[in-house]
């Protein structure tokens, strides 16, 4: 994300100082190199939310043994794949 926060920073500046700008970061998004900063930036964003409502739920007191959290880890990363795969068909 830190890499991806870069383009977005480049993406911004760029965009906002001039109408010239703003046209060139729109003709990268629609690239194939914009698509995939795109995607992958809203994957490890997907995953961080997915992952931090775990250790919510896990905090308070749900998914503590090995067997249930290793499971919830599991679906986890399962339904981070599936929304990644969504999004990419989205976004594409």
């Amino acid at each position: 994300m830190f890499f991806a926060l870069l383009f977005v920073i480049w993406a911004w500046a760029v965009s906002v100082a001039s109408p010239e700008g703003f046209e060139q970061v729109q003709s990268v998004m629609a690239g194939v190199f914009g698509k995939v900063i795109a995607i992958g930036t809203l994957s490890a964003l997907i995953y961080h939310t997915l992952g931090g409502i775990r250790h919510v739920i896990m905090d308070m007191g749900h998914w503590e043994e090995m067997k249930s959290g290793n499971l919830s880890a599991q679906a986890i990363i399962a339904l981070w794949i599936i929304l990644t795969v969504v999004l990419g068909v989205v976004l594409w």
